[in-house]
């Protein structure tokens, strides 16, 4: 029996997010999940700390790094820079030519253009991580909350009360800010 393996391109918001709390490994171990960081993404990350995360976690394979070098995908992504910052437009283009799912806590303008090319269903945030994670029984209910509540200490508000609202409903998670 072979298993599914959904691809999700990850923004540095979502990166940023679950270094916060750390669980950037923890997202690695998903079921189903591949997590791919374009470099375009990788070169956003300009923190030392959170540069030597990121490179650590591709030295254990928890996360790819994968360059645009198709044609139609290098253009896809000139024509998003045009709209959108060049780690959200690398995203969107590599989910686009390649089918996958994209990773992003943006609203707005990017949020507005992924949800027109690639659907609402395609792409997911920082909660919808976390939801995954506790679905998978990797983290439990009161440790993503307490995650919560440490990124909205960094400005990064989830508007729902607690993670057992959302895996009692089965509900989508959104959050109110942005990176």
């Amino acid at each position: 029996m072979t298993t599914s393996v959904r691809i999700v391109v990850a923004d540095a918001c979502v990166l940023i997010n679950l270094m916060h709390v750390a669980r950037l490994e923890l997202c690695a171990r998903l079921p189903g999940i591949e997590l791919v960081v374009p470099d375009h993404v990788r070169e956003e990350i300009t923190r030392p700390h959170e540069q030597a995360e990121l490179a650590a976690s591709v030295a254990r394979g928890d996360i790819r790094i994968e360059e645009i070098t198709d044609a139609a995908s290098i253009a896809l992504f000139a024509e998003l820079t045009t709209r959108l910052g060049r780690g959200e437009a690398a995203c969107l283009s590599m989910a686009i030519e390649k089918g996958w799912m994209v990773a992003s806590d943006e609203k707005g303008r990017f949020r507005r253009e992924a949800k027109e090319r690639i659907g609402e269903k395609r792409i997911v945030g920082t909660p919808e991580l976390l939801v995954l994670a506790i679905q998978a029984g990797l983290l439990s209910v009161d440790d993503a909350d307490e995650d919560k509540a440490t990124l909205a200490a960094r400005r990064f508000k989830m508007n729902f009360a607690s993670f057992r609202d959302l895996v009692a409903s089965s509900g989508t998670p959104r959050s109110d800010s942005t990176c």
